[in-house]
């Protein structure tokens, strides 16, 4: 450490947060926590990362404090069990990431220099590349980082990000939008080709229906990158409001005895629009 930087306070709060895993898991601990595993706790890791982004979307600090914390605990609750099974402890979570940490910021702890934020990428992903190739292993896609197991819009925006690194991108965002008109274009002309030729689930007409789908999709995911924006964050928000404004329908609806089911789209569209009103007050 840095000879004037002060010791982190958390370093002390840290250290009981650990032990206070290690004997949940210990004997005569929790039951609960000592029956889990790594496959176990996925369902919950991926929750409370996801929780954390909507308290950033959506909470104050004290919400995103908590969240954090939640998301912190799965990263010790995982260490601890492989602590318990003799393979690795936090510790060497900590250092592994630390090392790596110095190592791909050479413009910080080295002589290298990197201006911008493109040079710090572009930097980190030669790094990296250099790094795999010490450890012998076979040259691959720069791809290959990303996650298959990424919900599809941030596996989407994850390896074009990476490309844009090496400068395959488009050049702003003007150019990616006419991309999402030129797709539209092309999912209309499947859509009333599979119409027109009567085509059925499975059918060469439905497959390209899907294709142009998921090339629109794809387009939409890059025109968000190159706004600046988290494409699965901005999805994620439009999904919080279509809950609210659906349920102002629902409880408009209730309060006069009556079901969604129960009303006309018309009916239903004028509720909607009265929900869109109340949120511009």
């Amino acid at each position: 450490m840095d000879s004037n930087q002060t010791p982190s306070p958390a370093g002390p709060a840290f250290e009981a947060f650990v032990a206070l895993i290690a004997r949940l898991r210990a004997p005569g601990g929790c039951p609960w926590d000592r029956e889990q595993t790594h496959a176990s706790l996925k369902p919950m890791t991926i929750e409370e990362a996801y929780e954390v982004l909507e308290a950033i979307d959506e909470g104050g600090d004290a919400e995103l404090a908590g969240e954090l914390g939640d998301l912190l605990l799965q990263v010790v609750f995982h260490s601890q069990i492989a602590a318990d099974e003799g393979r690795f402890t936090i510790a060497d979570v900590i250092a592994r990431v630390s090392e790596k940490m110095v190592r791909r910021h050479p413009h910080v702890f080295a002589d290298e220099t990197a201006r911008t934020s493109g040079d710090v990428l572009r930097n980190w992903e030669a790094i990296k590349e250099a790094e795999q190739a010490r450890a012998g292993k076979s040259e691959g896609s720069m791809l290959d980082s990303v996650s298959a197991g990424l919900p599809a819009a941030m596996e989407a925006y994850q390896m074009t990000t990476k490309a844009s690194r090496v400068g395959f991108d488009w050049p702003d965002a003007a150019s990616v939008l006419a991309k999402l008109d030129e797709e539209t274009a092309e999912l209309r002309q499947a859509v009333a080709a599979a119409g027109a030729t009567g085509g059925g689930a499975g059918g060469a007409a439905d497959a390209r229906v899907a294709e142009e789908l998921g090339d629109l999709l794809f387009a939409a995911v890059n025109v968000a990158r190159l706004l600046g924006h988290d494409p699965e964050s901005a999805l994620k928000a439009a999904n919080r409001k279509f809950r609210r404004r659906f349920r102002h329908i629902e409880e408009r609806l209730q309060a006069a005895g009556r079901k969604p089911a129960e009303a006309t789209l018309a009916e239903m569209d004028v509720l909607w629009e009265e929900a869109k009103a109340r949120e511009s007050l």
